[in-house]
């Protein structure tokens, strides 16, 4: 039998993230996959190339964020004029950090802003040349609610009365159908829950329920018509309720459950929010960061889309407002916060990062797991959950091959 040509690279003396625990095993890479080791030993009677000694830390997927708007100066919807340098200096910086992909997240904007910047944040490949995978667009807004707009721009935000021709209009479903993995809307706003399943069908996208005042009763229709995710669970968005808990009481229904967002910057959600959460449906959790531009940056006043926001002490507010408008956290720092919070195991903390968003999006067969045949996108954790080192298609990522620049 011809062997494979590619060098074998062996991960050994770690703890693998693997089948819902951390075992004490090897991980096998060849040509930017992760491998069955069998078929190298067995039928190929080959031996790694290369062996790299994990000091006895825990080995686990690349972190996936599916929401951030910004990092490193960079903003996705404001940036219109400087997209690809936006994408590239963001992808790199995440990858740097331990986010091996992302779903770049617009706020609420002009049609003329999404007919701009889409094409720019379509699915591309994680590398040492491209950064960390980009897995497609989170469009968050316009289809939104005035009462729970946040950090959204009133003017803005639209309705959808006439189908899928307003979604045509606002984004263009052909740049849905290439460049987007899944929208934010309001299930109660004219239109939307009557054509959510026709959208998808039509473009294949996920539908998250978001920024709203929907009731439960709405907020189940809009999950039975096809919407599987919450953005960023507990804000913007209908109080809980004991006769109504809005969006919030999907989290405990009897039958099956939407992932949510969450934000466990310990700023956005309360940590025994948090835990609620985590105990009425652990299997949906997707931590995510919700960054805007000035994520590893210095205090001071940025953008977030077309607004000016006020950045101090850890804290984002629209500038001349205590309302929240993003964060500056890293995904590795929600991770180890969730922990905190909640008193979850490191496995459940890990695949809140990176299984269940990968989960979410239909992708978990490629990322957020360390199965056979996926990307090797790959994290050397110690046991405090802080990177050690980053691999992105097998390949290992470092301040010498990844170099980015901020926009100060």
């Amino acid at each position: 039998m011809e062997s494979s040509s590619g060098s074998i690279t062996q991960f050994y003396n770690c703890l693998v993230l693997k089948d819902h625990n951390l075992v004490k095993d090897y991980l096998y890479v060849q040509d930017g996959k992760i491998i069955d080791p069998a078929k190298m030993f067995w039928e190929e009677k080959r031996t790694p190339d290369v062996r790299i000694d994990c000091k006895g830390g825990i080995v686990a997927p690349g972190y996936i964020d599916v929401q951030i708007n910004g990092a490193f100066g960079y903003d996705f919807s404001n940036d219109t004029d400087i997209i690809e340098e936006a994408v590239e200096n963001i992808s790199k910086g995440l990858l740097l950090q331990g986010c091996t992909a992302y779903c770049p997240t617009t706020v609420s904007s002009r049609p003329e802003v999404y007919h701009k910047v889409l094409p720019h944040l379509g699915p591309r490949k994680g590398s040492i040349e491209n950064g960390a995978a980009v897995l497609g667009a989170h469009i968050e807004g316009p289809f939104i609610s005035p009462q729970k707009k946040g950090a959204h721009e009133l003017a803005t935000l639209r309705t959808a009365k006439n189908g899928l021709s307003d979604f045509d209009e606002c984004y263009g479903l052909e740049n849905l159908r290439k460049y987007a993995a899944y929208v934010t809307m309001a299930p109660e706003v004219e239109g939307i829950t009557d054509t959510i399943s026709a959208l998808i069908k039509e473009t294949g996208i996920s539908i998250a329920s978001g920024h709203s005042n929907a009731t439960t009763a709405q907020a189940d229709e809009a999950f039975k018509k096809g919407a599987n995710m919450i953005t960023h669970l507990f804000n913007a968005m209908h109080p809980f309720h004991q006769r109504d808990p809005g969006i919030i009481g999907l989290l405990g229904a009897s039958d099956s459950r939407p992932f949510y967002g969450i934000i466990c910057d310990g700023i956005h959600v309360h940590p025994h929010s948090v835990m609620i959460a985590y105990y009425a449906h652990p299997n949906g959790a997707c931590l995510v960061t919700d960054a805007m531009s000035a994520q590893s940056l210095p205090d001071g006043f940025y953008k977030l889309g077309e607004m000016d926001v006020d950045v101090h002490g850890g804290h984002v507010y629209i500038k001349g407002t205590n309302t929240i408008a993003g964060s500056i956290a890293t995904l590795a720092e929600c991770v180890r916060k969730f922990i905190k919070f909640t008193g979850a195991s490191k496995v459940e903390a890990l695949e809140n990062a990176t299984l269940h968003p990968a989960q979410m999006l239909g992708i978990s067969d490629k990322k957020g797991t360390l199965t056979h045949g996926a990307d090797a996108d790959i994290l050397i954790l110690n046991q405090d959950l802080d990177v050690q080192r980053v691999f992105i298609a097998g390949v290992e990522a470092t301040s010498n091959n990844v170099r980015f620049k901020q926009k100060l």
